[in-house]
């Protein structure tokens, strides 16, 4: 049906389209072709480069010593500055030990007596009422007498001292006390000795360098290395179409195996891809689209891993085989592109899983 289906495509394409589009004028029925822009071609040439500079080695050459006497100050000289204490000697000191005063003598007050006459009373006089004794009247004033009565005055001697002469003083002086001290007076005042202390020498031997180090020098010479690389021979760019069996178009099993869990191909699947995919990519410039699928089990991410680390192992092959890398494109699918109803979870024979975990391959326009 593929094939019908091409075929069909290739005659309708119109010969104005064809002319247009660089296709061939007068294809052949049930051909395919597909588009191919030309690749840059690159060449290996070899190229001396150097890997190791040139350099110059150093020896060194210790020095040399001798022995040598010499006499060094060990103490310098310096002076010591002794004391000597003051000397006494003892005097007399003369000093008033109680200075001369004037005492006072008291001469006490002396008195004398003398006496004076005073009228203590004056003299009076008046009438006196007298009641007179045995007096037969019943009232008493018949019976009293008035006499005129006079009464001398009263006199009284007092007796007094008198001042004979006030209190004073005598002056009586008091001579002065002397005495005297011993006192130790500076005979030979301290002063400072000074004395000069020598220096002290010692002879020592020591190492003074005889010969001083020295280098001597190597020249190490470089180093090269001849490395291949790629340079580019011949730019491409220019738009083919190149005849391809119409079956490469669709995806194609490549029945390439793998060790449980690893994408390094082994022995047989390499001779496989020699077989299959270097046929198809010598001598064409056709792209090549490699697609790795897994089986249902295990982790999901897992198995996108898995598969597109698979994947890469066969581009990695094939550009190990010469190929230019810009021709091949690898995809990983993981699990997502079953082929039966083997999904997770659902109960499969190994064999079903089998056809999941497969490689498929297919030309692509590039």
């Amino acid at each position: 049906m593929k094939q019908k289906l091409l075929l069909l495509v290739c005659f309708v394409a119109g010969i104005g389209f064809s002319q247009a589009q660089g296709l061939p004028t007068n294809p052949e029925p049930g051909k395919c072709y597909v588009k191919c822009i030309t690749k840059d071609e690159f060449k290996d040439v070899e190229e001396t480069i150097q890997t190791y500079p040139a350099y110059t080695t150093l020896k060194i050459i210790p020095a040399t010593y001798r022995t040598v006497e010499e006499r060094v100050l060990v103490k310098e000289a310096s002076k010591k500055f002794v004391y000597v204490p003051a000397t006494y000697e003892t005097v007399e000191v003369p000093y008033v030990k109680q200075e001369g005063r004037t005492d006072l003598k008291a001469v006490p007050a002396t008195f004398g007596s003398d006496s004076r006459t005073f009228e203590v009373y004056p003299k009076t006089s008046g009438w006196e009422y007298k009641v007179l004794e045995d007096c037969p009247s019943v009232n008493k004033e018949d019976c009293v007498a008035a006499c005129f009565v006079e009464y001398p005055a009263q006199s009284r001697d007092v007796q007094f001292t008198t001042l004979a002469s006030d209190a004073s003083t005598n002056s009586i002086p008091v001579p002065e006390q002397n005495a005297k001290y011993k006192k130790r007076v500076i005979k030979t005042p301290a002063r400072m000795d000074e004395i000069e202390i020598p220096a002290e020498y010692k002879t020592i031997k020591r190492r003074v360098v005889d010969t001083p180090a020295s280098t001597t020098t190597n020249t190490i010479p470089a180093q090269y290395q001849t490395v291949t690389r790629t340079v580019l021979d011949k730019k491409g760019g220019i738009t083919t179409w190149e005849e391809v069996d119409c079956e490469l178009l669709d995806p194609n099993v490549l029945p390439v195996f793998y060790e449980l869990g690893s994408a390094r191909l082994t022995p047989a699947s390499k001779k496989t891809i020699d077989d299959t995919l270097l046929p198809i990519l010598t001598g064409s410039n056709v792209s090549i689209e490699i697609m790795s699928h897994t089986d249902s089990r295990g982790n999901d991410d897992f198995n996108q891993s898995l598969s597109q680390q698979r994947a890469n192992s066969v581009v990695n092959y094939l550009v190990s085989k010469g190929v230019s890398r810009s021709r091949l494109t690898a995809r990983g699918f993981g699990e997502t592109r079953l082929t039966n109803r083997c999904s997770n979870g659902v109960e499969c024979s190994e064999a079903q899983h089998q056809r999941n975990r497969r490689t498929e391959f297919r030309v692509i326009n590039n």
